[in-house]
């Protein structure tokens, strides 16, 4: 097998490695291309070709996530990673982890780590590398791996909730909720909503965006059940599919144009948050992206 098909046979993991640890689709993909130049540059076949890479692309995605840390506290409003739509590395074996780990509340967590932290957590963790492994990936010893593991168990244990949604109700609740969006049902959103949900969205100053977040049950319901009728009123539609693993959607204009995604986080047969991604700079991935200042406008004109 020569150089260019092992690479490709190990580039869906390289992919998710790079996406766990920068939450950036564009950057991860920037990175294992790196890692192939560098493979594809290396006089000698590397012993291990699969720990070569992981450690290529490891150590390109810290350097990145370390000047793109800076640029995100300049961000305007809230921060997600970059949506998701399909995870090309799977593992029967560690399907839960791998699912979970790439949640948007998952990688929001993952933002507290240091770097280094959050590329031992992902190696170890997540895709289960041995920590003699994790020690070349990240250039420090495996004592210094252990200790970076335990922290970063602990800041991502603080976060998580105690218990998880069964898969099976929570796409039945994902079903009954855009059901419900569809047809601005008031009182069947209230129904589906945890009573401190909040939504929240990520513009980054480049499409229109909450001013702040909309906190409560009662409020949440009303706003969807005000926006989404007039959105279809516009040949606005939503598109369910999965959101970093969790049960969302894309909106897409009259053209098929992606307008936003929106992921559900669902616990305990509630919806607990909405998140809605409409920075056109973190859609280009998934197609031509819809001018959201013009579809405002739009709109707002036929309200008037």
């Amino acid at each position: 097998m020569g150089r260019a098909e092992e690479f490709q046979g190990l580039r869906g993991l390289l992919f998710s490695i790079a996406y766990r640890v920068l939450g950036s689709v564009g950057e991860a993909e920037d990175a294992v291309q790196e890692a192939w130049l560098r493979y594809a540059a290396t006089p000698a076949e590397p012993r291990d070709v699969k720990a070569f890479l992981a450690t290529t692309v490891t150590r390109i995605a810290i350097d990145v996530l370390r000047s793109a840390r800076v640029r995100r506290e300049a961000y305007v409003g809230p921060w997600f990673p970059e949506p998701l739509l399909a995870d090309p590395y799977e593992d029967p074996q560690r399907a839960a982890e791998l699912a979970d780990s790439v949640s948007t509340a998952a990688l929001l967590l993952l933002e507290r780590l240091s770097p280094l932290e959050r590329a031992v957590f992902v190696l170890r963790e997540v895709f289960d590398f041995g920590f003699p492994e994790v020690a070349a990936a990240v250039g420090r010893s495996e004592a210094a791996c252990r200790q970076l593991v335990v922290r970063a168990r602990r800041h991502m244990a603080e976060g998580r909730p105690r218990f998880t949604a069964d898969r099976g109700e929570r796409d039945a609740l994902a079903a009954r909720f855009f059901a419900a969006l569809r047809v601005g049902d008031v009182a069947g959103l209230q129904s589906l909503l945890a009573a401190d949900v909040t939504v929240v969205g990520d513009g980054g100053g480049k499409a229109p965006q909450l001013a702040r977040p909309v906190a409560g049950a009662g409020h949440v319901a009303r706003l969807l059940a005000t926006v989404f009728p007039r959105m279809a009123r516009a040949a606005i539609t939503l598109e369910p599919c999965e959101v970093n693993g969790e049960p969302g959607a894309v909106a897409r204009d009259r053209d098929g144009r992606v307008l936003h995604t929106m992921a559900l986080d669902v616990l305990d047969g509630r919806v607990r948050s909405i998140r809605v991604v409409i920075n056109p700079d973190k859609l280009a991935h998934l197609g031509p992206v819809a001018d959201a200042w013009a579809l405002t406008r739009q709109l707002r004109r036929r309200e008037d």
